[in-house]
């Protein structure tokens, strides 16, 4: 059944595109808000809006129909964890349209040569401009997506990879892209779905990033790594949210059998983060996980939005980790990077760890 029920992804269907016959070179899609727009057959000039936009664009192969990109693409840092910013640089020398975060300029869209034929913009409501006053200066279609997750949101982004497909012309992509996701998810389903309760270690990921780095308090409740391969978030079913802030009492009363520390924490510096507060904190210092050597790092993967390549990628190194007769024939690595070069074009995880002082799927020295 996998990690949602199946019949939930006929949801996706009322996002898709429906083509409407006898229009000639011009067809009615329905985008996520429930508007209709009148496109082209063709569609070459396309900007994206908005976080991880761009990312499912590039998942769909379909990154020279760029005429554009915000401001945050151009910005290259000591820390980078967007594997498609890293396997497609061309991107980072586009023209720039507005902010990141879906802050447009209307006045530099306008300004694109090529102009483009469609906005694809992921938005939340009070976050950017929004579509539709988008549209209204642009006189441009703006068709909103729903990025979605990998949990219970998982047709959503279905919905919008096979939207993007159908636009584009990249169905078969698409479907190849959705058929990766639920395949790969259930490969790691199945390699622990037996286990009793009681052998399943209570585990906790702290410094999640959550529009900027955080510390080890940092938190999300419902981790898909951990759900995929049957681990014990100790963090589920307490404060609701996608990244929650827990007490630090808390996470001593836990007392995690193993702890993975998100790599996105190392931005806040050598006297700050997750990495600091394990090494220097008593209190941290008590926990059996810090005692005992299990603590272990994992990879940024909400950066710009959900890099969903990096949460199936941390999931075979946390299978691995908690499990390893279970994944004895994984090389978390080498896993990564076939991921990566399926999703974005090219295999960018040692690129991308260097950025992070080589520490990705690793044990972490707290003493």
């Amino acid at each position: 059944m996998g990690f949602i029920h199946r019949h939930w992804l006929v949801l996706a269907a009322t996002l898709c595109l429906a083509v409407l016959p006898g229009h000639g070179d011009a067809r009615t899609i329905t985008d996520a808000l429930g508007r209709e727009h009148s496109l082209a057959d063709q569609i070459s000039n396309v900007i994206c809006s908005g976080p991880g936009c761009l990312r499912l664009l590039v998942y769909l192969q379909a990154q020279d129909a760029v005429v554009g990109v915000d401001d945050i693409e151009g910005k290259r840092r000591q820390f980078d964890a967007r594997p498609y910013a890293l396997a497609q640089p061309q991107l980072q020398v586009l023209p720039v349209f507005g902010e990141f975060r879906g802050f447009d300029h209307p006045e530099q869209i306008l300004a694109l040569s090529p102009q483009p034929q469609v906005i694809f913009k992921v938005h939340s409501p009070g976050q950017g401009m929004d579509p539709l006053e988008l549209q209204e200066k642009t006189g441009i279609p703006v068709v909103v997506l729903d990025y979605g997750d990998l949990g219970g949101k998982r047709p959503r982004l279905y919905a919008s990879l096979r939207l993007l497909g159908d636009v584009l012309g990249k169905r078969d992509r698409a479907e190849a892209v959705v058929d990766f996701f639920e395949t790969r998810i259930a490969a790691l389903e199945r390699r622990t779905a037996d286990l009793p309760e009681a052998a399943r270690s209570g585990v906790y990921v702290g410094g999640v990033a959550s529009r900027g780095a955080q510390g080890l308090q940092s938190t999300e409740p419902n981790y898909p790594p951990f759900a995929f391969v049957h681990a014990r978030n100790l963090a589920a079913g307490g404060a609701a949210g996608a990244v929650v802030v827990v007490a630090k009492e808390q996470i001593v009363a836990w007392n995690p059998d193993v702890l993975f520390l998100d790599l996105a924490t190392l931005q806040l510096g050598e006297a700050g983060g997750g990495l600091y507060e394990l090494k220097t904190d008593p209190a941290y210092q008590s926990l059996s996980a810090v005692a005992k050597g299990h603590v272990y790092s994992v990879l940024p993967y909400n950066w710009y939005s959900t890099n969903y390549g990096s949460l199936l990628a941390n999931a075979a190194f946390i299978g691995k980790t908690l499990y390893p007769d279970r994944f004895a024939d994984v090389d978390p690595v080498v896993e990564a990077d076939t991921i990566y070069t399926f999703l974005v074009g090219r295999p960018v995880f040692g690129e991308m760890n260097a950025r992070f002082g080589n520490l990705a799927f690793a044990p972490v020295i707290c003493q």
